[in-house]
């Protein structure tokens, strides 16, 4: 289901009306071109009703749409799904107030939202910066602080990649994404789960070497939408970690794929679990997911050579 997000700071630009015009032409029929590809899941998100859309200044999208050449797309733009501002798209709970993405020192709401829900930017291009396939965004996230600083938080900033289209050639550049977005779906397996349910329903299909307690049913059931793909991520990670380990050569743990670490010790206390034979353990065990503050809780098994899951969800304790 690919989610567009129109880029704002494309639009309201200075730039002569036939620059305007072209842009927002090459626009249309890339954003149409997905359409076509998937007509039943392209969602346009936009910050405001694309028909306010301000194409460039003193040039609004009534100009553009009002040309005779151009009213067969405007007709198609208005069929298709479109939705606005960006937040009604984000999961049920989510604000992402603690993240803040820029292009080149200017708020980027629309193509960090790209980011976040792993979508595509949509840009008119009116400038050169907006010609290529990719862009890259500087983001800026709040983050705990270590065990000695508990409770409290700092900004940590770093680079990511944005796809984006600005015209109809960034579809062939995004053409294998977006052909395996929609086959995916079709084929219904796991790079197609769209719902936390699907993961604890095919649990033994996908995570054959993964226990689960009985409990992580609901905690999957009831996942944010922005978190199925991440989560679904850690536990293929989790998985293959498992699949190669020999408690008796790595008697602490697997090989890990990604950020796996014990709790800090003032924080495990929080970590306690009824387990399938009713006794209390101690899951300290965990692995985080994005958006913060996602956490999967689990404990190791060496006798299996496994491990078994207690808690996905956020952050014990916040």
């Amino acid at each position: 289901m690919p989610l567009l997000f129109l880029n704002e700071i494309s639009c309201n630009t200075t730039c002569d009306p036939a620059r305007a015009e072209r842009a927002m032409t090459e626009l249309a029929r890339a954003v149409l071109a997905v359409l076509r590809a998937d007509r039943a899941g392209t969602v346009l998100v936009s910050k405001d009703p694309i028909t306010g859309l301000q194409i460039a200044d003193g040039h609004p999208i009534g100009k553009w749409h009002g040309n005779p050449r151009h009213r067969d797309m405007w007709r198609r733009l208005l069929q298709m799904q479109s939705k606005w501002p960006h937040r009604v798209v984000f999961p049920e709970g989510q604000d992402f107030y603690d993240v803040d993405y820029r292009h080149r020192d200017r708020p980027a709401e629309g193509l960090g939202a790209a980011h976040l829900m792993d979508g595509l930017g949509v840009s008119l291009a009116v400038e050169s910066c907006w010609g290529d396939g990719q862009v890259t965004l500087e983001r800026a996230q709040l983050v705990e602080g270590a065990e000695a600083a508990e409770g409290t938080y700092h900004s940590e900033t770093d680079e990511v990649q944005v796809r984006h289209m600005s015209g109809i050639g960034h579809c062939e550049v995004h053409g294998a994404w977006l052909r395996e977005s929609v086959e995916a779906v079709r084929r219904g397996g796991l790079e197609a789960v769209r719902r936390g349910g699907d993961l604890w329903e095919r649990r033994a299909e996908f995570f054959p070497r993964l226990e689960f307690l009985p409990r992580v049913e609901q905690d999957l059931r009831e996942l944010p939408e922005v978190w199925v793909r991440p989560v679904r991520d850690r536990l293929v990670e989790l998985q293959e970690a498992v699949a190669g380990w020999d408690p008796r050569a790595r008697p602490i743990g697997p090989q890990w794929r990604s950020d796996v670490r014990t709790e800090f010790e003032s924080r495990r206390r929080l970590c306690w679990f009824t387990d399938e034979d009713g006794s209390r353990q101690l899951f300290d065990w965990h692995c985080e997911f994005l958006p913060t503050p996602g956490r999967m809780h689990f404990r190791l098994l060496h006798d299996r050579s496994t491990l078994r899951i207690a808690y996905v969800g956020r952050k014990l304790g916040v």
